[in-house]
């Protein structure tokens, strides 16, 4: 449950970065989906960290 909640979080400032991004250059849709693929890896990051802290 704890991995899902980091990958949601991640994503969330994935797509929030992206937004900001993609309204700043007038290319909202592009920036949204790099934002998304972003968001993926840092919630990635966050739960194998989460998870070696546990360890």
């Amino acid at each position: 449950m704890r991995d899902k909640k980091q990958m949601g979080i991640g994503m969330a400032i994935g797509i929030a970065i992206g937004s900001a991004i993609g309204v700043a250059l007038d290319n909202i849709g592009t920036w949204i989906g790099i934002g998304v693929a972003l968001g993926a890896g840092i919630g990635a990051r966050l739960s194998q960290s989460k998870r070696d802290d546990a360890s």
